[in-house]
């Protein structure tokens, strides 16, 4: 459960970074930074490595950046401000 609520943690303190509109005027838009809070996959990685000190997980804190950045990638690319993204190819 600890790993549940440490993935949803990840995810949502990652929506915020890098969509949340709260954020748009402090927010970077160039260099290092800018690069980084448009990604969710980066982001998503950093936001591991922070909430690891905060869960009590088994794993290391690389693994916690990696299932965070994965998890937090692939959750953002599903779920948008519309809904369920899903584009079907029409060949």
């Amino acid at each position: 459960m600890e790993l549940l609520y440490f993935i949803l943690a990840s995810w949502g303190l990652t929506q915020i970074l890098v969509y949340g509109t709260i954020f748009d005027k402090v927010r970077p838009k160039e260099g290092f930074f800018g690069e980084l809070l448009k990604c969710p996959m980066c982001t998503g990685f950093w936001a591991g490595i922070v909430h690891w000190f905060f869960f009590d997980l088994e794993c290391g804190i690389l693994q916690a950046g990696f299932i965070s950045s994965a998890i937090s990638y692939a959750l953002c690319m599903l779920f948008t401000d519309f809904g369920i993204n899903i584009k079907v190819n029409k060949e």
